[in-house]
């Protein structure tokens, strides 16, 4: 029995070894071709079937609407960021003041969920960039960093999307990104660690440079 318990567990640590290369969110090609209301009601009616074999009685007071809470929640809030109809719109002011030194938006909260399991990670996102002659609101770096995050994710990815877009937005390459976020798949299942948290990081542009980088590293040091 020893054995076996520990060849299951060794398979499940493999298993829990994800890695994805691919910057874009994996979707079908037909994925907004319904309409977000019958995606609810789908959704729903698949959430009871789930609901049910647990054994749970869909009767009682207390349950009998949450598959259709669970519905509108996965399509109008924690996974609208799927749909680009969602995607902020972003408007760019001119660098009047001729400012060329480091913007930095930090400690913006965001919540997503990690693609493996479906549960929540939590965490925050530091974000800059060098203006090359743009800037943009500082509520929209919030923005980006919620519409990439409400989707179900890998940090890795999420990482390079929002620094993908930013680096569209601005037309420069001089972005950093760091996320330090906890993943309730590694403190609430498997190995059960509610101490650790995952930091990833996307320097581009002049914060490759040694002394950019560092600066950046200091100001958002807790």
């Amino acid at each position: 029995m020893k054995i076996t318990k520990a060849v299951h567990i060794e398979k499940e640590e493999l298993n829990d070894d994800h890695y994805s290369s691919n910057p874009e969110t994996p979707l079908r090609v037909d994925a907004f071709e319904l309409e977000d209301d019958i995606k609810v009601e789908l959704i729903s009616r698949k959430f009871k079937d789930i609901m049910e074999i647990l054994g749970l009685d869909l009767s009682d007071d207390s349950l009998k609407d949450t598959p259709n809470r669970v519905a509108k929640m996965y399509v109008k809030e924690i996974f609208s960021g799927l749909n680009p109809l969602n995607k902020p719109a972003v408007a760019l002011f001119e660098n009047k003041y001729k400012y060329d030194e480091m913007i930095l938006e930090k400690n913006i909260t965001f919540y997503s969920n990690c693609e493996h399991h479906f549960v929540p990670i939590i965490g925050k996102a530091h974000v800059a960039y060098i203006s090359n002659g743009k800037v943009i609101g500082l509520s929209k770096l919030n923005r980006i960093v919620d519409y990439f995050a409400r989707r179900p994710q890998v940090q890795e990815r999420l990482t390079v999307q929002i620094a993908n877009e930013l680096k569209s937005i601005l037309g420069t390459e001089d972005v950093a990104i760091v996320l330090d976020a906890k993943h309730l798949c590694v403190s609430m299942r498997g190995v059960k660690d509610e101490a650790s948290s995952t930091v990833t990081a996307h320097y581009s542009g002049k914060f490759k440079e040694e002394g950019v980088k560092n600066e950046f590293l200091a100001y958002i040091k807790d």
